[in-house]
């Protein structure tokens, strides 16, 4: 016997049609490449995301046809999202931190047709085009007025025109929720990336999931500020929820240092946050000297690579913002974990609260995930085994787009290449990359341990461990630090800082200090570049 509930497709349109028809006058607020404020609602947005769609069919776009962006977080990077997928052709979205070489390459590989750029990244544009003979319309985020006549890029129109002369107007048509509605490109550290390619089942299902309460808990009652960029896994499908939620949408734009994001959250009353570590590292450095507060902002979720405990700390103790530690990756739309208290930890000391935050969390429903060892059985859940973390569920890849490499499973199961532990309560933490983890001795030493304590460090910004061959233990960790600027400390004063703090054979046997750790597209730090530039160096006898 099959149920008897009406049959409709999960498709990007009904979300951007939702948003319209139920919470019209919710606020999208835009910080504009230009420097000004934009500000509209999200009646506006499906207004002008129709007008997106219909010029897309008047250039007769085939069905999955790919739309490639190269955009900041902005409102018509937002009506792109919906008119894009919402009229059955791929969003792509480009990451601009690339070099154009791999832009070039990525959007050949991507087969993209179209490409909507912001007035930044002309010089991205003018660079690749003569590479990229896919691509037969550029459109240059703009007003008309603001479109260079001497670009020397074929085929460039303002986005203003390009939408304006469209009708608002337009049904938005059914198809299969199968069908793929955007792709994003792994930041590739090794050989050419890979894109995963979503579908609008998998981001509906996603969307749904990151706004439950114990995800990213949004509703119609936040101001949302998502630094993570919207070429960086759709925003973490924050737009995607957003629309599902009814929440303000505050943008942005380019101005991502310390002091226009903070001047940003306090204007538009900002509840809740997202974005990577070293962009929060820069929100802080900006706050603590001028012994600024917030005065709306109260929780933000921050994920890409490990947090520092002291940025958790820092965050709830002095300016009393919840941190919601999360985990996920590109082939997972991105959501894999986020870090919140059970019930029964409510009761529980502060000190061992955070020892539970610290963690990245538990799986949301959607996502299963287990641990296991070389021979490929899973490992208990007892919060100390080590193992290779795997996952599998509904926005979690099964391939990669052109099935280059043949399909990455492993039983069903997508191998994240993270070492991890699982402790009773299902609380999953990173100890490493699988191809990060220090084996000294026969033991596992966590640079993420090592990387955390130096980070609580006051004359220290930022660090990274890596293994470095030793004679009789095969590797040992070398620390690798950057000294806070105007502050000073010593290579002998920073190791004794671990004393106490983690195993004596666990402490680095040495350190390096440096201008600058290498960071990857995405804001994570670059090991394998780290590990070039160290080639030369030698562990002390």
């Amino acid at each position: 016997m099959l149920g008897l509930m009406q049959e409709q497709p999960l498709l990007i349109s009904s979300l951007i049609e939702f948003a319209d028809r139920h919470q019209g006058d919710g606020q999208i607020v835009s910080r504009r490449v230009e420097g000004d404020i934009h500000r509209y609602t999200w009646a506006d947005v499906a207004r002008r995301s129709r007008q997106v769609a219909n010029a897309l069919d008047a250039a007769k776009l085939a069905f999955s046809a790919r739309v490639a962006t190269l955009a900041w977080n902005g409102y018509r990077h937002l009506e792109l999202y919906f008119g894009v997928s919402g009229s059955g052709r791929v969003l792509h979205t480009l990451n601009p931190r690339l070099h154009p070489d791999q832009v070039a390459w990525i959007a050949n590989h991507a087969e993209d047709e179209v490409l909507c750029f912001d007035a930044t990244f002309l010089p991205i544009v003018q660079a690749i085009h003569a590479r990229c003979p896919g691509i037969r319309q550029y459109v240059m985020l703009c007003e008309a007025d603001k479109l260079p006549q001497d670009s020397g890029v074929p085929n460039l129109v303002a986005y203003e025109s390009w939408i304006g002369g469209q009708s608002s107007d337009y049904a938005w048509p059914s198809f299969d929720e199968n069908s793929a509605s955007s792709m994003c490109y792994t930041s590739g550290t090794t050989g050419h990336p890979k894109a995963a390619l979503y579908s609008h089942r998998s981001t509906i299902l996603h969307a749904y999931a990151a706004a439950l309460p114990d995800v990213m808990g949004l509703s119609a009652r936040d101001s949302v500020l998502p630094v993570v960029p919207m070429f960086h896994v759709n925003a973490w499908g924050i737009p995607y929820s957003a629309a599902l939620t009814g929440c303000k949408l505050v943008f942005p734009g380019p101005a991502l240092d310390g002091k226009s994001v903070y001047e940003l959250i306090e204007a538009e009353k900002v509840t809740y946050a997202a974005g990577v570590p070293t962009v929060w590292q820069m929100l802080l450095a900006h706050m603590a000297p001028a012994g600024l507060r917030f005065s709306t902002l109260n929780r933000t979720v921050i994920g890409g690579s490990a947090c520092p405990p002291a940025m958790i700390e820092a965050f709830r103790e002095k300016y009393g913002v919840e941190v919601l530690h999360a985990w996920g990756m590109t082939e997972m739309s991105p959501l894999g974990t986020l870090c919140t208290l059970k019930n029964k930890h409510l009761s529980l000391p502060p000190e061992e609260q955070m020892k539970i935050r610290l963690k990245q969390g538990r799986a949301i429903y959607g996502v299963d995930m287990r641990i296991v060892g070389d021979d490929g059985r899973e490992l208990p859940w007892d919060g100390k085994t080590y193992g290779d973390l795997q996952v599998k569920g509904p926005w979690i890849v099964r391939d990669y787009y052109k099935a280059e490499g043949g399909s990455p499973l492993v039983d069903g199961w997508f191998p994240t290449g993270d070492v991890a532990t699982i402790d009773a309560d299902g609380y999953m933490q990173i100890t490493d990359r699988s191809k990060d983890v220090i084996k000294s001795g026969g033991e596992w030493i966590s640079s993420i341990d090592i990387e955390n304590i130096a980070m609580a460090h006051p004359a220290v910004q930022m660090a990274a461990c890596v293994g470095m061959p030793h004679p009789k233990w095969d590797e040992r960790p070398l620390l690798v630090a950057v000294k806070r600027p105007g502050m000073d400390v010593s290579r002998e004063e920073l190791l004794a800082f671990y004393e106490g703090r983690i195993a004596k054979w666990q402490i680095p046997d040495d350190v390096v200090f440096v201008e600058a750790i290498p960071l990857g597209a995405t804001g994570k730090m670059l090991k394998t570049r780290l590990r070039e530039m160290l080639k030369d160096y030698r562990l002390p006898a």
